[in-house]
């Protein structure tokens, strides 16, 4: 059987390379599929969207590119810069066959 995780990232601007200020990980394998990267409790498994990349992860979507309204430049509001990734991952059956 495969199960797809998703991995979402926010960055600090548009660019897939930027760095990571924020990131969420859905996991339906409950363990069973490969972990993230552990770069310590406070931080993004990776520091960009590249990094993921690198590491087998597929790109599925990225925030579309909104200018603020004329007034609101400087105000805080929810994260713009998100990447959306998956991997899909083959579990084995607990005779040993894939399911």
């Amino acid at each position: 059987m495969q199960l797809q995780q998703v991995l979402q990232l926010y960055a600090s601007a548009s660019a897939l390379d930027s760095p990571t200020v924020g990131w969420a990980f859905h996991d339906p394998t409950d363990g069973a599929g490969p972990a993230l990267p552990d770069r310590g409790a406070d931080r993004s498994p990776y520091a960009t969207g590249v990094d993921a990349l690198r590491d087998g992860w597929r790109l599925l979507q990225m925030s579309q590119l909104l200018p603020p309204m004329p007034g609101a430049e400087h105000q805080v509001s929810y994260l713009p810069f998100e990447f959306i990734f998956e991997r899909l991952v083959t579990l084995e059956s607990s005779t040993g066959e894939t399911r």
